[in-house]
């Protein structure tokens, strides 16, 4: 994939991330509150496509399955 795929899904896990952020912080929910933070760092960090789209919809689900 090229550079331009990268950056539309970075920018939207970003997004989701920004939104489970604000809501974590407001509920003071641990949990999507991390989770937020984690989707807004981890574009930085992973170097394919492939990799990107593993670990973006983990991410994404991962309050929906852990409840505290």
């Amino acid at each position: 994939m090229d550079e331009s795929s990268i950056m539309l899904w970075s920018v939207l896990f970003s997004g989701i991330g920004i939104g489970y952020f604000i809501y974590g912080k407001k509920q003071e929910a641990p949990i999507p509150l991390f989770t937020g933070l984690a989707l807004f760092v981890f574009p930085y960090f992973v170097p394919n496509f492939t990799l990107l789209l593993a670990v973006g919809p983990a991410l994404v689900a991962l309050p929906y399955f852990i409840k505290i």
